[in-house]
């Protein structure tokens, strides 16, 4: 079965169908572009009607259908509200269910984390992260 993390091809297809035609985007300056035969960089912004803007880096390794490194941060009108990251934080407790997926809040946004049980290495991230942004604005 072809999935999304099969080929930059797919992959490219599945971004941009999921943000082609969306009543809450604005506009996008999404590129995903390949760095060896089997893996691929996904950069860009997705900007929103409301005024957030979801800022995108994947790297995504095609051979083995896997996300290898990701960031994703959300800012409203220039102010950062949260980002995800994959750094890793054994030590701490709270964030062992999804390690190392999580989220950083306000306040003290370098330091308050929470799990991030949306966000996955085996599948694409970025439904979930739209998804979450309108339900933030109420598209």
């Amino acid at each position: 079965m072809t999935t999304s993390l099969h080929s930059p091809t797919t992959y490219t297809q599945f971004v941009f169908e999921l943000i082609t035609n969306r009543a809450s985007i604005d506009h996008h300056s999404l590129v995903v572009f390949t760095i060896s035969p089997t893996v691929a960089i996904v950069r860009g912004e997705i900007v929103f009607r409301a005024g957030h803007t979801l800022r995108v880096f994947e790297q995504i390794d095609f051979l083995h259908h896997r996300i290898i490194k990701y960031s994703y941060e959300v800012e409203h009108n220039g102010e950062r509200l949260w980002w995800y990251d994959m750094m890793p934080h054994p030590d701490v407790a709270e964030l062992q269910s999804t390690h190392p997926h999580h989220k950083h809040l306000p306040p003290d946004i370098k330091h308050h984390r929470i799990p991030a049980p949306g966000l996955s290495f085996d599948k694409p991230n970025l439904n979930y992260l739209v998804i979450e942004i309108e339900s933030q604005i109420g598209s």
